[in-house]
């Protein structure tokens, strides 16, 4: 994408003539970055999520909200899947101009980071369900505890 994004910039001051393809091509591979990144995030646990009421609920308690957590990232991904392959399906007969593809390429990134996460959800709860120690051990220390811990990882709050 950075290189994209260089030809233009380069092609357009320096050359005075933009490539035309280099702007929509970079908006694509930006959202392949954001879907898959998605992806990623619920994969390794950095998704967004409330976690102030881990501090306070019991262990019992912290199992069910992070089930909570995992059933509603699992429904997000699925209405990824779900309203990113209706997208796909009615743009699929328009040509993107400046690519010459399917307009319906712009939006399987939708539909790739929705299946990437349900099978990522999927997976955290088997595991969760299976008694796999998936949580992090954080949890379980006060928050003093909690807060010198991150410190000494040198991890900034």
């Amino acid at each position: 994408m950075t290189a994209f994004v260089a030809w233009q910039v380069f092609g357009r001051y320096v050359l005075n003539r933009s490539p035309s393809w280099t702007e929509q091509g970079s908006v694509m591979l930006m959202s392949w970055f954001i879907f898959l990144g998605a992806a990623v995030g619920v994969r390794e646990n950095y998704h967004l999520g409330f976690d102030v009421l881990l501090y306070v609920l019991p262990k019992g308690g912290k199992r069910w909200l992070r089930m909570i957590s995992d059933l509603v990232a699992l429904a997000f991904g699925i209405g990824m899947i779900w309203y990113g392959s209706q997208l796909v399906a009615l743009t699929w007969g328009a040509t993107l101009p400046s690519l010459g593809i399917s307009g319906g390429w712009d939006y399987v990134p939708l539909v790739a980071g929705g299946a990437l996460i349900v099978l990522f959800t999927l997976e955290r709860i088997v595991l969760r369900l299976s008694g796999a120690p998936i949580d992090d051990v954080l949890d379980e220390l006060p928050p003093a505890e909690v807060a010198a811990e991150l410190d000494t990882a040198n991890v900034k709050v």
